[in-house]
């Protein structure tokens, strides 16, 4: 096998990285990000972080820091500073969980909610745009395709943790 300059395998050997599917999703994960932040950066001035939280709030309800982890794959830090965030804003409250009094529950306030639903059909505009390169075929192949990888490497993390 051949190898650059940084010894790393050459393009005709076993590693390309910009071939790497995890590196590729990621990098268009971020830009994808970037385009969507424009709607939710200018006019609401939230990040990235931020907006994610609002969104799971706004799709699933109430939910403590935890479920919000689980469901955007941010680190407990990046969730925790996007609450802190949301709650000096008034977009969210946080009281504590009848249930556990350990944990407290995050719900979106009706100011909260009312950016959501902003920001949500803006968001989906540039979505759209930016899937508007593939054909209506192609991206119900695409969403199918992203559902099967999820699936996997949902089974992978499971099986790793047991």
């Amino acid at each position: 096998m051949k190898t650059n300059v940084r010894g790393s395998p050459a393009a005709d050997g076993a590693f390309v990285l910009e071939r790497f599917v995890p590196f590729r999703l990621s990098v268009l994960a971020n830009r994808m990000t970037r385009g969507v932040a424009q709607v939710y950066m200018r006019r609401f001035h939230l990040s990235a972080p931020e907006w994610r939280t609002l969104a799971v709030l706004g799709r699933f309800g109430a939910m403590n820091a935890n479920s919000v982890v689980e469901r955007t794959a941010m680190d407990k830090v990046r969730v925790s500073r996007a609450v802190t965030r949301l709650l000096q804003l008034g977009h969210i409250t946080r009281r504590t969980d009848p249930a556990d009094r350990r944990r407290a529950i995050l719900d979106l306030t009706p100011q909260g909610l009312a950016v959501y639903r902003q920001i949500v059909p803006r968001a989906l505009a540039v979505e759209a745009d930016m899937l508007s390169t593939l054909t209506a075929e192609e991206r119900v192949q695409f969403d199918e395709a992203i559902t099967k990888i999820e699936s996997r490497v949902a089974a992978i993390q499971a099986s790793a943790e047991d």
